[in-house]
């Protein structure tokens, strides 16, 4: 986030502190029932921590209290007598603050920016962040002569410079020598996108291609990281005919584009050209996060038009009624975004690096704080992560696209009421979206609750197949079945809630690519030879995959 974002956030957060505090004062002064249970709660709490500690000191501190299951402080180092102090008394401060916001009686998203702000702040104030509290650090440094220190004080330096904290060996990668390595050729390229249709390796394929919209605030590979764990490659053994959209970070000369452009030139484009070069009269289509948002919106545009070029539609990680957006909702409001939005609409863009720092954000512990120190109090180079490059390797996006999306999405939540929004010029309704979709959600998604996830089955048309994986929202996506990793569920009975839909669902142990290559299968269509070569006459191969906007750095 930049400047701007950090100041009207900071003062949101002043606000609710302000809150907080008064909210205290008055049950102190006047307490209800519920705020006397709490503090009398916390008396308790404080007198059990105090009797803990006097035991322990009493027998010599030879048996100490029982490690917390906080990761944090798994380390023997924390079992001494002075690191077991300032770690219980850390803990004891998070639950006091904790317990503190949970009786304040505010509106419920003033309440959740609330609890999100002081959770930043105990998380940022945890003993583990510092040198000079953390035992682990001290012990690594003395064993090392200081060599831990300095090693971390040029990881210091070297983050600086990048402005942003390393999650990954960035050297272990590169797009196009270990990641994005599934054959295929770009075929098709504007201003917004190029487009890249894979090489079969089946002798037949699927009558029906398949066009994959990925989110566009990140690169398309994602879905195609390494020959193990690429969806991409999955979908093309399958016998599918698979083609990409891959997205452009935005430079400033594109700065004005909008919501109606990533439609038209972006995923119905792409669609027109799929048609073309496949010479199909109706394709797939499956997109993911934000990239099912737009894919969504597409369809309700093409159902306006009264065209039926598309048989089904898959939606992985995908929300589209924004009732309740998650922990992300806590950056998002009106006040924030009417201070920057006529800079946006002139053309000011949304560097990558603010929406990666703001999702970081909602996961500090594991995302910043761990590697605060291992990077910088330990020295330490980070491990080669995949998913953690990716992760870094953000996308610029235009300032009137990005307000559009914000205000009538996740301000607004218009997309959810038929006809409320123009879009292509056109009024769009999720509801005549009638073809049999796949909504793929994942049970610990801080980006896209599966509870939100699961309302797309009451907005959409057609024949609806609710599929709930474990996991969260890249790691819950990205699991292949060679792994045998995790479980999903399926077939809850549908248009009740989303916790009736789970307590009726059957669990299934491994990956959920299985279950969706079964359910394009029923509508792929009948098999063919597979084309010979990528592109046609009109649309020629341009460059080899994985083309040239995903090199290009936001």
């Amino acid at each position: 986030m930049n400047e701007g974002n950090w100041q009207a956030v900071a003062a949101q957060w002043q606000d609710a502190g302000a809150s907080l505090l008064q909210a205290l004062a008055n049950q102190a002064a006047e307490p209800s029932e519920p705020a006397q249970r709490y503090w009398e709660s916390v008396g308790q709490s404080w007198s059990k921590w105090v009797n803990e500690w006097q035991h322990w000191a009493a027998q010599g501190f030879g048996n100490p209290p029982t490690p917390p299951t906080d990761r944090r402080f798994a380390g023997p180092e924390w079992q001494t007598p002075y690191f077991a102090l300032l770690r219980d008394q850390y803990l004891a401060m998070c639950k006091y603050w904790e317990d503190a916001v949970a009786i304040t009686e505010l509106p419920p998203r003033d309440k959740e920016r609330l609890r999100f702000a002081v959770r930043q702040w105990l998380d940022a104030m945890a003993p583990t962040n510092f040198p000079a509290t953390n035992p682990e650090a001290i012990k690594l440094a003395l064993a090392t002569e200081g060599e831990s220190l300095r090693k971390g004080a040029e990881n210091l330096a070297a983050d600086f410079a990048k402005g942003r904290v390393s999650m990954t060996d960035e050297s272990a990668f590169e797009v196009g020598k270990n990641l994005a390595l599934t054959p295929g050729f770009v075929v098709y390229r504007n201003d917004l996108i190029e487009l890249i249709q894979y090489t079969p390796t089946t002798a037949k394929v699927h009558e029906r291609p398949l066009l994959i919209v990925p989110p566009c605030i990140n690169k398309y590979y994602i879905l195609d990281l390494q020959p193990d764990n690429s969806f991409v490659r999955y979908a093309v053994a399958e016998g599918h005919t698979v083609f990409m959209i891959s997205w452009r970070s935005i430079p400033p000369e594109l700065g004005k584009l909008t919501w109606d452009d990533y439609l038209e030139q972006g995923v119905l484009q792409a669609l027109a050209v799929v048609k073309a070069i496949a010479g199909a009269r109706t394709c797939n289509l499956l997109g993911f996060c934000v990239g099912g948002a737009l894919l969504a919106c597409a369809l309700a545009v093409l159902a306006a038009r009264g065209d039926k070029s598309v048989a089904s539609a898959a939606f992985l990680a995908t929300m589209l009624d924004y009732t309740d957006p998650g922990q992300i909702g806590v950056y998002v409001d009106e006040a924030s975004l009417a201070e920057r939005e006529p800079a946006l609409l002139e053309g000011e863009r949304i560097n990558g690096s603010e929406l990666a720092g703001a999702f970081a954000s909602l996961r500090a512990n594991e995302l910043v704080w761990s590697f605060v120190i291992n990077n910088y109090l330990k020295g330490k180079t980070p491990p080669a992560f995949d998913l953690l490059y990716w992760n870094c390797d953000s996308a610029n996006l235009p300032g009137p696209m990005y307000v559009y999306y914000l205000r009538n999405c996740y301000i607004n939540n218009l997309l959810r009421e038929p006809g409320r929004l123009t879009m292509c010029g056109l009024p769009v309704d999720l509801g005549t979206v009638n073809m049999p979709t796949y909504i793929l959600a994942t049970r610990e998604d801080h980006i896209v609750p599966w509870r939100s996830a699961y309302r797309s089955v009451l907005l959409l048309g057609g024949d609806a197949q609710f599929v709930l994986g474990g996991s969260g929202h890249i790691a819950g996506v990205i699991n292949p079945p060679s792994k045998n990793r995790r479980e999903f569920w399926v077939d809850g009975l549908q248009g009740a809630g989303a916790d009736e839909w789970l307590a009726s669902a059957e669990e299934r142990k491994g990956s959920w690519w299985p279950h969706w290559r079964t359910w394009l299968g029923r509508h792929a269509g009948t098999k063919r030879a597979a084309p010979a070569a990528a592109g046609n006459n009109d649309y020629p191969a341009l460059d080899a995959a994985p083309g040239r906007y995903v090199l290009e750095k936001a």
